[in-house]
């Protein structure tokens, strides 16, 4: 009884204990445009996810992180739905990739349109909620969707986000920590976006504290499903 306590406590402890890296899979591509259906339909679904993972922050109305922050600011000035904005604030930081001489793969196209839809399903379809622990629950699910939508697509090896692909331009420009670089680049995201009317609270800090713990624990857990051996090399 005790042996089998302590297999299940291990595997419990891998299962959760942060991974650093991302892990290789059955779906990871050899290149930026190495398309299969399997690797199509999990990427969609893990970039539908983050987007309603991102609406699920949103309509708790506790705070969202900064990129979503930004959209919305766009949102209240415009008018436009929040997918449409933050549709449009994906594809300018897209071109933005351009003089930085940065190269996309279908995971970054597919990212600046089926994000938005996401978020903005999410927004249409979700509930506002109707007291406190309503509104934390929405925002902790939110962070968990994300997490695990997030580390689906980034599985697949297709190319990062439009927004993640400035971070890692500016660090090997700056070569400063990528800490750093991604703490610089969302706070001024974060403040243009609340003088812009975004929402900014208590779930912009939370968010901050645990998306990287979420995307652990979604690395790990995908992780689990390895390439399979190649029986010539065996």
């Amino acid at each position: 009884m005790n042996n089998r306590f302590k297999k299940f406590q291990d595997k419990f402890v891998e299962l959760v204990m942060p991974k650093h890296s991302v892990p290789l899979t059955r779906w990871t591509a050899d290149n930026l445009w190495d398309i299969s259906w399997l690797r199509v339909l999990m990427l969609t679904i893990g970039i539908v996810l983050l987007g309603i993972g991102g609406s699920f922050t949103v309509q708790s109305g506790l705070g969202n992180s900064p990129w979503t922050v930004l959209a919305q600011g766009i949102s209240v000035q415009t008018g436009l739905p929040l997918g449409i904005s933050f549709f449009l604030v994906s594809l300018f930081v897209l071109l933005m990739w351009i003089p930085l001489s940065l190269k996309p793969g279908y995971g970054t196209i597919a990212n600046t349109v089926f994000f938005a839809c996401g978020l903005q399903i999410g927004v249409d379809y979700i509930p506002e909620p109707t007291n406190t622990a309503t509104a934390y629950m929405l925002l902790l699910l939110g962070v968990f969707i994300t997490g695990c939508g997030s580390a689906m697509y980034i599985t697949c090896g297709l190319g990062t986000g439009p927004r993640d692909g400035i971070m890692l331009a500016f660090l090997g420009k700056t070569k400063l920590p990528i800490t750093v670089v991604r703490a610089m680049i969302e706070i001024v995201v974060l403040t243009v976006g609340y003088f812009l009317g975004g929402d900014v609270g208590i779930g912009t800090v939370i968010i901050a504290l645990l998306i990287g713990r979420s995307f652990s624990y979604w690395f790990n857990f995908f992780g689990k499903f390895p390439p399979k051996a190649n029986p010539s090399t065996g």
